[in-house]
């Protein structure tokens, strides 16, 4: 029978911790990308290794900003205009909805009027950076590197495994 704590989900047969806690278990891997760790846990069910021991861990966390282009007022313009004239448009397909009137005008007007508070906030938003952020970025949590960790009643087993595995890659 499990209890809820004020450190344990309530309900949770597991006793997982609802507050974040650090990771344990025995390294037996370590990867480069998150893609090959996911890689080396898959190989390990593949195998009949039980999985539920295994923890993937980003170590070294960092943020990445990848700048995706240049931005001119133009292309910030016929942004805001884009993003105003949908939500202009959902606005009125729902006014449209629910009016007793033709479904065009309401349409219509959300349209115009979301199209032309797109334009204006883009504007304002962009013409208060004043030239210090010319460009369009993506932003990314990574990890310098993903540990593979098992617990340790497994973990030679697991440790065998993936060095299998490095060998025929």
């Amino acid at each position: 029978m499990t209890t809820a704590t004020p450190f344990t989900a309530a309900g949770n047969a597991t006793g997982v911790n609802a507050l974040p806690t650090p990771p344990s278990g025995w390294p037996i891997g370590s990867y480069a990308t998150y893609e090959e760790a996911q890689r080396a846990v898959d190989h390990l069910a593949d195998n009949d290794f039980p999985v539920a021991d295994v923890t993937i861990v980003g170590v070294e966390p960092m943020i990445v900003e990848r700048v995706t282009g240049r931005l001119t007022w133009s292309r910030v313009l016929g942004a805001g205009a884009a993003s105003g004239a949908w939500f202009g448009l959902f606005v009125g397909l729902l006014l449209g909805l629910f009016s007793t009137g033709g479904a065009l005008a309401p349409i219509v007007t959300g349209l115009v009027v979301g199209t032309v508070f797109g334009l204006a906030g883009a504007a304002m938003r962009y013409s208060a950076q004043r030239g210090r952020r010319d460009f369009a970025s993506t932003t990314q949590l990574v990890a310098g590197r993903y540990d593979v960790l098992s617990h340790p009643r497994n973990a030679e087993r697991g440790k065998e495994m993936l060095t299998a595995l490095a060998w025929r890659s």
